[in-house]
């Protein structure tokens, strides 16, 4: 469903230029959700962005990228527009404060000329667990994880094959964090769909993932199973020492961390 064969971003010129992303490769089967994961800093989120398209005239994007048969130009297609949707970090800052949930969702519908788009718009709502008493509510009449409900039945208004989720519960309390990833896990096995996973969170990734790269410095260093998490069975020295961070804090531990260069 998506392969990406070495991407490489660039962000500025010169002696100013930034190599945010360097040489990834990395394939996701139809259906299969697929994490990133790496601490602050490390690129995944600058990949997912690469594959939406979201980087035209920003930073300079080379590597050639594959979704669902098609080779992805600079310029994505319309059709690609519909077929691959993305639920961003900040349920707040992704939904315009001024447009009610009612226009929010309206809007890509109306952008792919679907038809139905009312009735569109309360099953939207109905899937994630908002009744339509929501249509006509504000961003901030709602709570975050309300938000980032309605962000999720947006990407979901449009019947994407391919989800791109960037940190989707990470602005959310944990209990609520819980509530979002079941949902996301039931639309994904009631839709068919195939997700990549942006995490700093291991715990999360395992939850979701079946397979996930780990990125340091723009980079992967490993790809491995989420059997190979759960079981801490890495190769790699930083996917070891992430894994051992994941689990808390632990002075000792952390006195023996290494400083890993860039």
């Amino acid at each position: 469903m998506i392969d990406i064969q070495n991407l490489n971003v660039v962000f500025g010129h010169g002696k100013q230029a930034f190599h945010a992303v360097r040489q990834v490769s990395l394939a996701v089967e139809a259906g299969q959700s697929f994490g990133l994961v790496g601490e602050s800093g490390s690129g995944k989120t600058t990949v997912l962005r690469a594959l939406a398209g979201l980087l035209d005239g920003v930073a300079s994007v080379s590597g050639d990228m594959t979704v669902d048969g098609e080779s992805l130009q600079q310029q994505r297609s319309k059709s690609f527009r519909q077929r691959v949707q993305m639920v961003f970090q900040d349920p707040y800052g992704s939904l315009h404060p001024r447009h009610t949930v009612d226009t929010i969702l309206s809007e890509p519908a109306r952008v792919h000329r679907l038809d139905r788009i009312e009735q569109r718009v309360v099953a939207a709502l109905e899937e994630v667990g908002l009744d339509a008493s929501f249509r006509f509510r504000y961003p901030h009449q709602i709570s975050g994880g309300q938000r980032q409900r309605v962000s999720v039945a947006r990407a979901l208004i449009t019947d994407p094959r391919i989800v791109l989720l960037d940190e989707p519960t990470s602005a959310l309390d944990v209990s609520v964090q819980a509530e979002v990833l079941n949902l996301l896990m039931r639309l994904k096995r009631e839709h068919g769909l195939t997700y990549v996973l942006v995490s700093h969170n291991l715990a999360v990734v395992a939850h979701v993932c079946e397979t996930l790269s780990v990125m340091q410095n723009g980079a992967i260093v490993e790809t491995m199973s989420v059997q190979q998490l759960r079981e801490h069975n890495s190769t790699m020295p930083y996917t070891r020492q992430l894994l051992t961070a994941s689990l808390g804090y632990d002075r000792g531990a952390i006195d023996a961390f290494e400083e890993f260069g860039s």
